[in-house]
């Protein structure tokens, strides 16, 4: 066998060698090149070199990687065996005990010191809150104030004296007074809680041209019903002695979306034949301008989408008129679960168009989901009070009742030991948790029944909501309503108290059917009672109208009449206005 292997390494024509060979054979028969292996050969060898390697004697440095390897293992073993003594030695020394336990112990007064220090040790290494004190960003002096002053800009009602100035040379003559304005022209706005009178008489107006004004005005509209934010235009003339205030030359304003009101005295704008103004003079008189008004609603359909109010949005409805719109339709359907992508949601907002160019959107008149192109859901707002009906005349249904205050339930319906009087007896109602002067909520519409101190239930208030239901809130702090009134829905009529049998500030809800205390968790619904004869009949047929009326047409203009076109006073605006003719376009 050893030949063999003899023979594949030196090749099949190498000269066999015994073992008894001399040296100097030996040396001849190294000296004859060995021939070459072809690569079969080789891949055969290769797994008998690969375990001749492991067989090998290690080298010096296998064997200084085994000695350093042994070392490191040996550091480990001695590392864990010294962190658990010293771990067994923090164990015995107990630094930090529970300060729950074993009070007044010597265990435990150890722990308080432990915590005493350290909260004495932290204390020590508080930063100081002493403000740092920092350079100027630029130098300061009267000479830098007076520079600055110098280049600043500072409006009228400040004075205005910045900016260089030069010393008065003789040529310089000083005016014994200086002339005033003709006339000064500004706007004012009638703020939150001012008056008509006072906003004039702020504007520099002299008493008895606000007096007439006032006068005026109210043969049109009431003063006190014109909008806080109504700015208008005032002219005041020439006054007519120093010292004295100015003349109310013309007063123009939009006192109703429809009515446009100006005050104007005779001669104000007018031009004398030499070219002069004519100085106004004579009392002021009014001019109403009544202007056309297209009182369309406005209907806007899409799609609901991945958001119902992203889409409302996009279409162009109102932020106002889509935060009534769910109200309302959450109030009657569920909006997560009820409503999908692929609805279509109508809408239907009253609006108004004005001659020249306002518009006005108003509350909601209708909301709807379609579904595969019938609809689904129809809320319509009737009656005097706003309130929603569903199509077929049933007054809204509520998908729930609210929560009377914002906390959670601390004690269910049912028997349970009264925390005061000490014995087990039926809880006829739900507790809410609440802060003192929480304020209450009614859960649904109805009519104060009682209102007023109720033995252990303390201040309460009881409220029937029709159809044999009831509901009663107790410990009240105060009463926000009286008995005979009638409440809406979420309407506040009291606030959280602890008046009567009770241990702290909380709301006592009870629930009432027929008299009989019922848990008020197993009411899901309230209704009201159904449109019946005409009202009924009125009702459709408003609902129909509204139905008819076409998608977006109130977003269209309105066609001007031949009385509203105004003549172009500029002469490029007279050529637009005939190109624009000639093309058949209408402005």
């Amino acid at each position: 066998m050893l030949d063999q292997a003899g023979k594949l390494t030196d090749g099949p024509d190498a000269p066999h060698t015994p073992e008894d060979a001399s040296g100097a054979d030996a040396r001849a028969l190294a000296s004859v090149p060995p021939e070459p292996i072809d690569a079969e050969t080789a891949r055969e060898l290769l797994p008998y070199l690969r375990n001749s390697k492991k067989f090998a004697p290690p080298t010096r440095t296998q064997k200084a990687k085994r000695r350093l390897a042994q070392r490191v293992e040996a550091l480990g073993a001695r590392y864990e065996v010294w962190r658990l003594d010293a771990s067994r030695w923090f164990d015995r020394l107990d630094l930090a005990p529970d300060l729950a336990e074993e009070i007044g112990s010597r265990r435990w007064l150890r722990g308080l010191g432990t915590m005493v220090g350290l909260g004495a040790f932290a204390l020590a290494f508080w930063p100081d809150l002493t403000p740092l004190e920092a350079r100027a960003a630029m130098p300061q002096g009267e000479d830098v104030q007076s520079e600055l002053r110098s280049q600043m800009i500072l409006p009228l009602a400040l004075g205005a004296d910045s900016g260089r100035r030069m010393g008065p040379t003789p040529a310089v003559i000083p005016l014994k007074s200086a002339p005033e304005r003709p006339q000064i022209a500004m706007v004012v706005t009638l703020a939150p809680g001012d008056s008509f009178a006072t906003m004039l008489r702020r504007a520099g107006v002299a008493g008895e041209d606000i007096d007439r004004a006032a006068a005026l005005v109210g043969q049109a509209v009431a003063v006190g019903d014109i909008a806080p934010g109504t700015q208008m235009d005032v002219l005041l003339g020439r006054r007519t002695a120093p010292g004295q205030p100015r003349p109310l030359d013309s007063l123009s304003f939009r006192a109703r979306f429809d009515l446009e009101l100006e005050l104007t005295r005779p001669g104000v704008g007018m031009v004398g034949a030499d070219g002069s103004p004519v100085v106004p003079s004579g009392p002021l008189a009014l001019k109403r301008n009544i202007i056309r008004v297209d009182e369309t609603p406005l209907r806007v359909r899409g799609v609901v989408g991945s958001s119902l109010y992203r889409s409302m949005r996009q279409a162009g409805v109102p932020a106002s008129a889509v935060q009534e719109y769910l109200k309302a339709l959450d109030a009657q359907i569920d909006m997560d679960r009820e409503v999908s992508a692929s609805d279509e949601f109508d809408i239907i907002i009253a609006y108004r168009r004005a001659a020249t160019g306002e518009r006005q959107a108003g509350q909601l008149l209708y909301a709807g989901i379609d579904r595969g192109g019938k609809p689904r859901t129809q809320l319509m707002r009737w009656g005097s009070e706003g309130r929603f009906y569903e199509a077929s005349g049933v007054g809204e249904q509520r998908r729930g009742l609210l929560a009377p205050v914002p906390g959670p339930v601390t004690s269910n319906f049912g028997m349970r030991r009264h925390p005061i009087l000490g014995y087990t007896r039926m809880h006829a109602g739900i507790d809410f948790k609440a802060r003192y002067g929480t304020p209450i909520v009614a859960v649904s519409d109805g009519r104060v029944s009682a209102a007023g101190r109720a033995g252990g239930c303390g201040i309460a208030v009881r409220l029937e909501h029709g159809g044999g239901l009831s509901t009663r809130y107790c410990h009240m702090s105060q009463m926000a309503v009286r008995a005979g009134q009638q409440v809406r829905r979420g309407q506040v009529i009291g606030y959280v108290g602890s008046t009567g049998l009770s241990t702290g500030a909380h709301l006592h809800y009870e629930m009432y059917r027929g008299g009989r205390a019922i848990n008020p968790a197993s009411v899901a619904f309230v209704s009201r009672a159904e449109l019946s004869g005409t009202e009924l009949i009125d009702f459709r047929r408003q609902l129909i109208r509204l139905k008819e009326i076409e998608v977006g047409a109130a977003l269209k203009d309105l066609a001007p009449l031949p009385g509203e076109t105004k003549e172009p006073l500029r002469e490029i605006e007279k050529v637009e206005t005939a190109g624009l003719r000639r093309t058949g376009t209408t402005l």
